[in-house]
């Protein structure tokens, strides 16, 4: 059995009024008791400011350059260090709340403005926030307040794709163009795709059941982003 670590940006966050998102992102953070900021998010009223960043600054701020010179220098692979990062910002953006999606039927705004990220001493991301903690929520959720009701799990499914499209399209983009074209935008949505398929996949080995929902829901994600126009299942090769 797993013990659960003692977070201590967890363990100091100051919560005034338990929220369903709260609730939401304990029984996340349970997935990985080891590594409990993994999947959960935290609300930006109950956390200190240090360390933490707007998402929607990254591209505009030069932050993001920042961060992929600072890994070039180490690794010496443009192509790689995009990779990186479009991996470590799709599980930021997409990741964390597909797999609530998926678990619970439930998401939080992942888009532009809603989002904060906190990195760690080596400016490595490492928890994500939100400023407006309000669910978007199937209409048998059981939560009374602080949630929007949606009218069923395609329209759900089609709002968290179209919140993390809005969020991922811009540093995808200068992920591009900071790779030199080495990697494309297509590669990088191909990633999300995956990123779906595996969480998908994944938290019904974590929590023992809700293999079917779980894949459909995924399913649901996957045909929003595509209807998008965005490439995010592999294209077969010829020839």
């Amino acid at each position: 059995m797993t013990t659960a670590v003692v977070d201590p940006l967890i363990d100091g966050m100051t919560i005034r009024r338990m929220l369903p998102l709260h609730e939401s992102s304990g029984r996340l953070r349970g997935l990985s008791p080891d590594s409990p900021r993994v999947h959960g998010v935290a609300v930006m009223a109950d956390v200190s400011r240090r360390r933490w960043w707007a998402l929607d600054s990254v591209t505009t701020s030069g932050r993001l350059a920042t961060m992929f010179d600072a890994a070039v220098d180490e690794l010496g692979d443009r192509r790689a260090v995009a990779q990186q990062l479009a991996g470590t910002f799709t599980h930021a953006v997409l990741g964390r709340a597909v797999t609530l999606f998926v678990l619970e039927g439930r998401v939080w705004d992942t888009g532009p403005g809603n989002l904060w990220m906190h990195v760690d001493s080596e400016g490595t991301i490492d928890w994500a926030a939100v400023v407006d903690p309000t669910l978007r929520v199937l209409p048998d959720d059981p939560a009374v307040t602080d949630v929007v009701r949606l009218p069923n799990e395609l329209a759900l499914a089609t709002w968290t794709a179209h919140r993390c499209h809005r969020s991922l399209e811009p540093i995808f983009q200068c992920l591009h163009e900071l790779s030199r074209r080495a990697l494309s935008t297509a590669a990088m949505w191909q990633m999300v795709g995956s990123a779906v398929v595996i969480t998908a996949t994944q938290v019904p080995i974590l929590t023992g059941s809700g293999e079917v929902i779980c894949m459909r829901r995924g399913q649901l994600v996957l045909d929003a982003l595509s209807g998008f126009g965005l490439p995010v299942r592999a294209m077969r090769r010829t020839g």
